[in-house]
């Protein structure tokens, strides 16, 4: 016997898509996040690409948004953020960055998409956990060959300090 999807239900085949949380009952939550290059292509560790990044997030702060520690990876990007309370949502302060630096990927001849859809986010609930994290993003760069150290990394650091 086989499944038969029915207009009220989805195909057996595909998993249903986790949906975002509306509304995290924090005042400033912190953020780790990863997004991917579309098909993991390797687009964003150069100058150009590192300078619109830095820009971007330096006036994130005029919407509320902070973005503190980062690793831009050729193929992916951590960072860490944090948004208050009467700043945007995190998934339209997300499409907003992507756009940014699609500009500038265009502007060097780079055809879209550039970006998967989507990103991965976690929520920041311990200086334990951020500690984590970063203590893991900053050393990607060595892992992949990349850097003989984290510091050797010429696309890593932070915009604004954030604290746990």
């Amino acid at each position: 016997m086989t499944a038969v999807a029915t207009p009220m239900q989805p195909p057996l085949t595909r998993k249903p898509r986790l949906h975002r949380l509306g509304k995290i009952y924090l005042r400033t939550p912190l953020y780790f996040l990863t997004l991917c290059t579309h098909h993991r292509a390797k687009l964003l560790a150069n100058e150009s690409i590192y300078t619109a990044f830095k820009e971007y997030c330096q006036h994130a702060r005029d919407r509320g948004v902070q973005v503190g520690n980062y690793v831009l990876m050729p193929d992916h990007v951590h960072f860490f953020v944090s948004i208050a309370e009467s700043g945007p949502s995190l998934s339209i302060w997300i499409k907003s960055f992507k756009n940014s630096l699609s500009k500038t990927l265009r502007a060097q001849g780079k055809t879209a998409p550039h970006w998967q859809k989507g990103f991965f986010d976690h929520l920041v609930r311990s200086a334990d956990s951020f500690s984590e994290k970063w203590d893991y993003v900053q050393a990607n760069p060595v892992r992949a060959g990349l850097a003989s150290s984290p510091k050797a990394w010429p696309f890593q650091g932070f915009i604004h300090e954030l604290q746990f």
